[in-house]
């Protein structure tokens, strides 16, 4: 069963191009990782935003352990970023 989370996921988008960062917090196991890696990620593919340009990280796993340090996740999105003008989706 797939729950689409419409309230939410409304929220995101109208917000998308504020240029304000956004944070989802909740209890566990509640969706939060399911409304950002899937519903939110999904809306960005299907209105055209590049796979290039969205940055998914996932500051749990043991492989992206480095970036839980501000420093080095902030230089590790703006070497991606540099690429271009666009807007790019750091979710993690």
């Amino acid at each position: 069963m797939k729950f689409e989370r419409e309230h939410y996921i409304e929220k995101l988008i109208s917000s998308k191009h504020n240029h304000l960062i956004k944070i989802v917090t909740g209890l566990r196991r509640v969706g939060k990782s399911y409304l950002l890696l899937n519903l939110y990620k999904q809306h960005l593919l299907d209105n055209g935003i590049d796979t290039n340009h969205i940055i998914e990280i996932k500051l749990d796993s043991f492989a992206h352990r480095k970036y839980r340090k501000a420093e080095t996740l902030y230089e590790y999105v703006e070497n991606l970023t540099k690429q271009d003008s666009k807007m790019y989706y750091v979710i993690y």
